[in-house]
């Protein structure tokens, strides 16, 4: 070691060593920072570890360089990487406590913003000094001096201002855990403490007049990665003070949990250590069974949670898991609710399958039999057409109370295949279907109620259309779904947001079913319908399925 690092100034030699630890801390700390699970907190503490390591070692090079104009180009440098600190300590401080601040875009742009905006004043201070006034000094050692001018101080306070918002987050979250955060509390509050000193300095001789943050990120540097790491890495598994989360270690016994897990099972209390299955047991059996939701009583009410884990792991050794519970009460609810009501469709539609049904048939055939003696008799052509519509609306109310069950089994279905089965089952007198060329495609679909669809359409072609009316069938431009289009005379514009309504009809043979129960499939699949006009001006209702 040189002659001339012994015989320099303890005191600048202090500072030197203090602040190159403070580069050597952070830059060490980027070797640990694989072991943070989050991807965005690993992203921000990364960045606010690299800024703040260069800019302790510009701190150094700005005490240790020989010139004065030398020393001068470190402290710009360190005063442009010494600002951009703030957006990682944000950036980090906003994932960490699961914010997502950071994520906006808007917000991100104003940030670079205001950052360049800053950074030209400060390197363009020799033009206009605004900034900083720099000269040579003497005591307590030769360095280049700062007199800082309003505008830095107004720059100071924004930037403390903003990470005082981090340092907020931060308070917030370790506030909402039911964890013993003191330690982390005491490491966040060091990032802070150089501005203390940073104050000393301006205001009394007993400190250099420079920036000290960095030192506090080395020490919270320490803190996180070092000594408290599990501790940290918990509390952002389990900060989230809405939902139960249980963390366990490696080895699946109870470490932490939230405020919230304790009030759903209080023997948490006793059961720090405790392994996971007998601590919680109906968890553990909830967590093996992801269909089952857990059934807990909260201040005498019924709730219900989904259980799920997500594992956290450091450089693929796996260091345990954290355990969630989401309550999902009002879809239970909902789906019970659901289920009591297509209980009472189907009995609904026993009903109406089995006493009306079969007085309605004794009524055709009566009628049946005195039309054999009396074609000709008015009344009973009127009275058999009466009973005609009955039986139509009777069919419609059954496949209508039926849509009630949810779409459970579905398979890749062949449109083209399926759309010849339902022309034969349909009633088409003189109409014809054209399935376009080339016409292919296969949808995943519950295949007895695409055929419902299918049908539906065509009787509505065949009963609006008029003779002959020509049903043709293709993929719509561009895929993604199929069309069922007619020839006949169409349906006017204005009324194409009213033909799914139930009981719209223009015929009085209609039942005002058939293309409401089309929407209701379409809907219980996930996709959607539109009726607009086909090429040669008729109706054409186009599906898309994707």
């Amino acid at each position: 070691m040189s002659r001339a690092f012994f015989q320099m100034d303890p005191l600048l030699l202090g500072y030197l060593v203090v602040f190159s630890t403070a580069a050597i801390v952070c830059f060490g700390g980027l070797t640990r920072i694989s072991r943070v699970d989050d991807r965005d907190t690993r992203v921000g503490l990364a960045a606010l570890l690299a800024t703040s390591g260069l800019w302790a070692v510009l701190h150094v090079g700005f005490l240790a360089a020989p010139t004065p104009s030398a020393q001068y180009g470190f402290f710009v440098a360190g005063l442009v990487v010494g600002l951009s600190t703030v957006g990682p300590w944000l950036y980090f401080c906003s994932a960490y406590t699961g914010r997502s601040y950071h994520r906006n875009r808007t917000l991100r742009r104003l940030a670079v913003g205001i950052y360049l905006s800053i950074v030209s004043i400060k390197v363009t201070n020799p033009l206009h000094g605004w900034y900083f006034v720099a000269q040579p000094a003497t005591s307590p050692f030769p360095y280049l001096q700062i007199h800082h001018e309003p505008l830095h101080w107004i720059v100071m306070g924004l930037a403390y201002s903003l990470a005082f918002v981090g340092f907020f987050m931060l308070f917030e979250l370790f506030d909402g855990v039911d964890f013993d955060t003191t330690a982390l509390l005491g490491i966040a509050g060091l990032t802070g403490l150089p501005v203390f000193l940073d104050v000393i300095g301006a205001t009394t001789p007993y400190l250099l007049d420079i920036t000290y943050s960095a030192l506090g990120v080395s020490a919270f540097t320490i803190g996180v990665l070092y000594v408290y790491f599990d501790r940290f890495q918990t509390i952002r598994l389990a900060g989230d003070v809405d939902d139960p989360v249980i963390v366990l270690d490696h080895e699946d016994h109870v470490r932490d949990f939230n405020r919230s897990a304790r009030d759903r099972f209080p023997t948490l209390d006793t059961a720090a250590e405790s392994p996971f299955e007998e601590a919680l047991p109906t968890v553990a059996d909830a967590l093996r069974s992801p269909d089952d939701h857990l059934t807990i009583a909260v201040d005498g009410e019924t709730r219900y949670y989904s259980v799920s884990e997500n594992p956290f792991t450091a450089v693929g050794e796996r260091l345990g898991r954290a355990i969630t519970l989401s309550d999902v009460t009002e879809t239970v609810r909902y789906r019970h609710e659901l289920e009591r009501q297509n209980a009472r469709l189907e009995r609904f539609a026993s009903v109406v399958s089995h006493d009306l049904r079969n007085p309605l048939n004794v009524a055709q055939g009566r009628v049946d039999l005195a039309m054999e003696s009396d074609r000709n008799n008015e009344h009973l052509v009127t009275t058999k057409r009466a009973l005609d519509r009955m039986e139509a609306l009777i069919e419609d109310i059954l496949r209508l109370a039926r849509l009630g069950r949810p779409i459970d089994a579905t398979e890749p279905v062949r449109v083209p295949d399926l759309v010849t089965e339902s022309w034969g089952m349909v009633e088409t007198n003189d109409a014809s279907l054209a399935i376009a060329d080339g016409f292919d495609l296969t949808v995943v679909a519950d295949p007895e109620r695409l055929r419902q669809l299918v049908e539906n359409l065509f009787r509505n072609a065949v009963e609006h259309g008029g003779s002959g009316v020509t049903v043709s069938v293709g993929a719509l431009d561009g895929g993604g779904g199929f069309y069922v289009a007619d020839d006949g005379p169409g349906i006017p514009e204005e009324e194409h947001a009213d033909v799914f309504e139930f009981g719209y009809t223009t015929t009085s043979e209609g039942t005002g079913f058939g293309l409401a129960i089309v929407e209701e499939v379409v809907n219980a699949h996930g996709w959607s319908i539109r009726v607009t006009e086909a090429d040669g001006g008729g109706a054409r209702f186009e599906i898309r399925t994707s």
